[in-house]
């Protein structure tokens, strides 16, 4: 996978979103590079799926713009902005429970040249998914349906990668085996992840830039170090009791 970091950039400027003509977040403007790593932290419902969703093209976008590498992609259909470089993981997995592992990766690849390659890169990085490849997706663990869902929007070789609670239900252990491969997936390949994910924990050791929403808005928009000096904030954010949890193991 290519490791030019030099060009792309998604960008959100103003933007209002949500389903049905009724918004879910307002006015959030952000910027990710690639090689970056930024978080997206805050409660049930303050708006971080539907964040990502907006990205995707899988919410309605009332008003602002959405750019990736200077061009507006606000109004393009998913798969377009797929094929302009993002990538995504959502909360519901949505492997193909009746194909293989290998089908599942196949149904990713565009017949272009490099797509075996980027395939064997995925088995490279989730060596359990190189092992298993003939099996079915209905046949795999919890945690290997995640690391294929995950290996799989990595095929299309994303300059943007956009994970919703990717460790949602997974036992600690695959957990940490999970994260790890994302870790060494952005330093090894220079794709900017955009992480959503309850374990505020993990996301202030993963990302160097957080974003927390509450109630739909951007309340803060900086550093990881920045938003650790700022406990109110997180007790906003994410509740007294896991700032406490966070404070008791740091």
């Amino acid at each position: 996978m290519s490791t030019d970091t030099s060009s792309i950039e998604l960008v959100l400027d103003k933007v209002t979103a949500g389903y049905a003509g009724t918004s879910v977040i307002e006015n959030i403007s952000f910027s990710l590079k690639q090689g970056e790593r930024v978080g997206l932290i805050g409660r049930n419902g303050a708006g971080k799926t539907t964040t990502l969703a907006t990205i995707m093209g899988l919410a309605e976008r009332l008003s602002g713009t959405i750019r990736l590498g200077g061009t507006d992609i606000g109004r393009l259909a998913t798969y377009r902005r797929a094929r302009a470089g993002l990538g995504y993981v959502p909360q519901t997995r949505d492997v193909f429970p009746s194909l293989t592992v290998e089908e599942n990766l196949q149904s990713a690849t565009r017949g272009r040249e490099g797509d075996r390659a980027a395939i064997d890169f995925a088995y490279r990085l989730f060596p359990r998914l190189k092992e298993r490849h003939r099996n079915n997706g209905n046949q795999l663990s919890g945690g290997e349906q995640q690391m294929l869902a995950v290996a799989r929007a990595l095929v299309p070789q994303p300059k943007i990668l956009l994970l919703d609670e990717p460790l949602e239900g997974l036992a600690p252990q695959v957990r940490d085996e999970l994260m790890d491969t994302i870790r060494r997936l952005a330093d090894e390949t220079g794709v900017g992840c955009l992480l959503v994910e309850q374990h505020v924990d993990v996301v202030l050791e993963f990302a160097t830039r957080i974003i927390v929403l509450e109630r739909g808005i951007a309340v803060f928009v900086g550093t990881t170090e920045e938003l650790k000096a700022k406990p109110q904030v997180l007790d906003r954010a994410i509740g007294l009791d896991k700032v406490q949890t966070l404070e008791a193991t740091s």
